[in-house]
């Protein structure tokens, strides 16, 4: 079967119909998510109304934001219309400024209203992604006229499987599922089925803390209150998922030593990718002038004993590895609420423990490497280092996250190519300091 983005360049649009027709809206986001700017445009004005809608909600921001651009006004203004209003702050949270003047011109007084109140979060909290469009019932109401209550609000609610429960103030009281309603008699009182203390959040709180507890307590919604316990949303498990993926993606690109790419990588030009990568190599490359200058520190030690050159390529690379490794299971650690910033010394008693037990069985395979080349004097040296570096580099890479999640720093930013740079440098001095205490030079 031919690809979309063939059928665009060789312009063969009623194979590209065709195809657009048989594919659900994820698979058609993804491939125009590959394309230039012209290509993406041309292929979602072949979509109708509808399924136009559908697969503009599965797009990234920015990809978002090019296809707006690429739209008359009319169409535009349909576009956008329709869009949930918390998929409409998150695309204006990244727009540029004049492309956000004119979604906020072409809507509604209502969705404007709902757009802005979601924009006057701060950055990152949980009401920027909430659906304030929700079906609250009150606690006192039947479940016949419970029922009737989401007949007739529901079509303009982004959800109504997770009903919330209010008093007359608004105030949250709890929560009813929607199938409660369904299965229970019609003369039964909602008060009767409310789970009373459901999971919640405020709505000023991090979207991923929110989103975690989504996904930790198997809830559909996640009710959304202000500081006065007010409801003011939901936050759908959809929504949920896409904060823990974008979180796990800032991670995963961090602890690699760059930045996340805002779009889909085969769409990036080469760029883009370099951008996202250079200011770390730069700031690593700075950051390992600290080995040249060990190196020269020790150099009449190396003079003295030329087979200590031999192991440090060895003692450096399993240094920076398993500081590696700390430090990713720290970041995953916290990430998920596995650990806490008070974990601080128990963590450390911890990861000591394990780098001491990793460089004593590595301590033993080091010794044999090192006599099948050198002495019995060297090799001691090295399994020496290999025991102490490994216990002091599971530390330094299992309390560096910590430490920056206390000082309000990104664990991530402390990735692992910063641990295995500070561990690479210090190693040495281990390693040298080792050897003039061992072979008394």
């Amino acid at each position: 079967m031919t690809h979309l983005p063939a059928l665009i360049e060789e312009h063969d649009l009623a194979g590209a119909l065709e195809w657009l027709e048989t594919q659900p809206p994820y698979a058609i986001a993804d491939e125009i998510a590959r394309m230039d700017a012209v290509e993406s445009v041309i292929t979602f004005r072949l979509l109708d109304k509808d399924r136009a809608l559908e697969v503009f909600e599965e797009l990234a921001p920015v990809d978002q934001q090019q296809i707006l651009e690429g739209l008359r006004d009319q169409a535009f203004r349909d576009l956008v219309e329709n869009m949930d209003p918390d998929d409409r702050a998150r695309m204006l949270k990244e727009a540029p400024a004049k492309v956000a003047k004119r979604v906020l011109a072409g809507l509604s007084a209502r969705e404007r209203q709902m757009t802005a109140a979601l924009l006057g979060y701060p950055e990152g909290s949980v009401g920027r992604y909430m659906t304030p469009e929700t079906v609250a019932l009150q606690q006192d109401l039947t479940v016949g006229q419970a029922l009737e209550v989401v007949r007739r609000r529901g079509g303009q609610a982004e959800t109504i499987y997770t009903l919330p429960v209010v008093d007359r103030g608004r105030r949250l009281t709890g929560i009813v599922e929607l199938r409660e309603l369904v299965l229970s008699e019609p003369e039964a009182m909602v008060a009767d089925l409310v789970v009373t203390t459901p999971p919640k959040a405020r709505a000023t709180e991090r979207a991923e803390d929110a989103a975690r507890l989504v996904r930790d307590t198997n809830v559909l919604d996640l009710p959304v209150v202000d500081s006065e316990d007010r409801l003011v949303g939901l936050l759908t498990s959809d929504d949920a998922f896409e904060v823990i993926e974008a979180a796990d993606t800032e991670d995963v690109a961090r602890q690699a030593g760059s930045e996340p790419l805002e779009r889909h990588y085969m769409s990036a030009s080469v760029f883009q990718l370099s951008r996202t990568r250079m200011m770390w190599l730069l700031l690593l490359m700075v950051a390992a002038t600290l080995t040249v200058t060990v190196t020269q520190v020790f150099e009449s030690e190396l003079d003295a004993v030329t087979e200590l050159a031999l192991f440090v390529p060895l003692l450096i690379g399993t240094g920076g590895n398993a500081g590696a490794q700390a430090a990713t299971a720290a970041v995953r650690a916290l990430a998920v609420g596995e650990v806490r910033t008070s974990d601080l010394l128990r963590v450390i008693w911890r990861e000591c423990r394990t780098g001491l037990l990793l460089g004593a069985m590595l301590a033993v395979v080091g010794f044999g490497v090192g006599s099948v080349f050198v002495g019995a004097d060297v090799s001691a040296v090295v399994a020496i280092t290999l025991l102490i570096i490994c216990g002091w580099a599971s530390t330094v890479g299992g309390t560096m996250p910590l430490l920056a999640k206390r000082l309000r720093i990104d664990p991530a930013v402390v990735s692992a190519p910063m641990v295995t740079t500070l561990v690479d440098a210090t190693g040495l001095v281990i390693y040298f300091s080792t050897a003039k205490a061992v072979l008394g030079i």
